[in-house]
């Protein structure tokens, strides 16, 4: 290993395994071992809304939020990371990135990639919320897809079952403080108690 790949390997220990973040670029790491939460850190608000069923992550009950890393703060700058989500008729969530772990609340770091087939709210999934959105999902419910997000540098692109179906570049002049890219980890959303959505196959892996 190149003293340039020691740099980029981010061990994070939780409960008495290692979670190795990729050592060199182009390396996937899976981030779900399909039976537990180990490697996810849940905040305090509503831990119940997120268990393990099926070799999935099911995601069901009030606003909750999952973080990546032990400490629910893993590190990526510039990343690709890829899943399949199922979502049920009216659910919402979301993907969160460059984010922090918080014990409560709406994540106040980073960019949200919404999780939307037939919620009443009008951005659907592939939006960067509020910042880039799209209207119309690009999937169905009750049917698995494959989310990818990809980001480098300033700019992120979403891809729905391989076709890319946004991208969004940070302005020169953006304006906000928190909502911005950075680095930090990734989160799964549980927006709401009526909201029934899946995930497995988490994995990421870092770009040059």
């Amino acid at each position: 290993m190149t003293k340039t790949q020691i740099k980029k390997t981010i061990v994070v220990l939780a409960t008495g395994l290692f979670f190795a973040i990729p050592a060199g670029a182009g390396e996937w790491v899976d981030m779900f071992d399909g039976k537990t939460l180990e490697g996810w850190k849940v905040n305090t608000e509503n831990p119940d809304t997120f268990s393990v069923e099926g070799g999935t992550i099911k995601v069901f009950g009030p606003r909750t939020h999952l973080f990546y890393g032990a400490d629910g703060n893993a590190k990526f700058k510039d990343f690709e990371f890829e899943c399949e989500v199922k979502t049920t008729k009216g659910a919402n969530a979301g993907i969160f990135f460059h984010t922090k772990y918080q014990d409560n609340g709406w994540p106040e770091v980073g960019y949200e990639a919404q999780v939307n087939a037939t919620h009443s709210d009008w951005r659907k999934t592939a939006s960067i919320y509020s910042f880039k959105d799209v209207k119309e999902a690009g999937h169905r419910d009750d049917v698995w897809f494959t989310y990818n997000i990809k980001v480098k540098g300033k700019t992120v692109t979403v891809s729905i079952d391989g076709k890319v179906v946004n991208e969004y570049t940070e302005p020169a002049d953006h304006a906000e403080k928190t909502k911005r890219f950075g680095e930090g980890t990734i989160a799964l959303q549980g927006h709401d108690p009526k909201s029934l959505i899946y995930f497995r196959k988490l994995r990421i892996r870092t770009i040059e």
